[in-house]
């Protein structure tokens, strides 16, 4: 019985990545995909625990020795997940979760295809403008970018098995906590085990 293979999309803004640590928290046993990734450490980011970094050159290696599972361009930066330590996991009955974008999203679907996608929508496009602002990270070009990058994304939304709206996080949370909890309750991932219990009702 192999892993299960959990792959949360969502626009910058929509909360995704405190949604995932709060889940993390409470499902001790997913693993969350590390990406390799050629940008700057931000303050703060340590290496192995938020990004692996590496240069472009040795990105590009990487690429040519087909050791992602997926990788892309985002502005200017490559991001990629790791193939052996995905397969790795998931042989070993891990759970794993990415947090890529809709591309990434693609990519994986077409080597695993009972990945279980999960798509973080807010709001509306107006409440992700507020949080984008609030943050203040941003320059407003910079929002700018990130909002036609958002549309963009929620187009492909309709590709996602499940779909999460983060109005009220902790609401969200639970959404996201169940997703999980069907995942593993769902007749493929439980055969094995289903297979010996029902043979004692033959």
């Amino acid at each position: 019985m192999a892993g299960d293979l959990f792959v949360v999309v969502a626009p910058s803004g929509a909360g995704k990545t405190s949604l995932v640590n709060r889940l993390l928290e409470s499902e001790k046993d997913i693993r969350l995909s590390v990406s390799h990734t050629t940008r700057a450490p931000r303050a703060g980011e340590q290496a192995g625990r938020d990004y692996h970094f590496v240069d472009r050159a040795a990105f590009e290696a990487m690429i040519a020795a087909g050791d992602f599972l997926e990788h892309a361009d985002v502005y200017g930066n490559y991001y990629g997940t790791s193939r052996r330590w995905i397969e790795q996991e998931l042989a070993g009955e891990h759970d794993v979760l990415l947090e890529i974008d809709w591309q990434g999203a693609a990519q994986v679907r077409g080597l695993f295809p009972r990945m279980v996608g999960i798509f973080v929508l807010p709001p509306s496009l107006a409440v992700l403008r507020r949080r984008l602002t609030a943050r203040g990270k941003d320059s407003p070009e910079v929002i700018e970018r990130r909002m036609a990058s958002a549309r963009e994304e929620i187009s492909h939304v309709l590709e996602f098995e499940y779909i999460i709206v983060n109005e009220h996080f902790e609401t969200a949370l639970a959404d996201l906590q169940a997703v999980v909890r069907a995942a593993r309750l769902s007749r493929d991932r439980r055969r094995s085990r289903l297979d010996r219990l029902l043979d004692e009702f033959r």
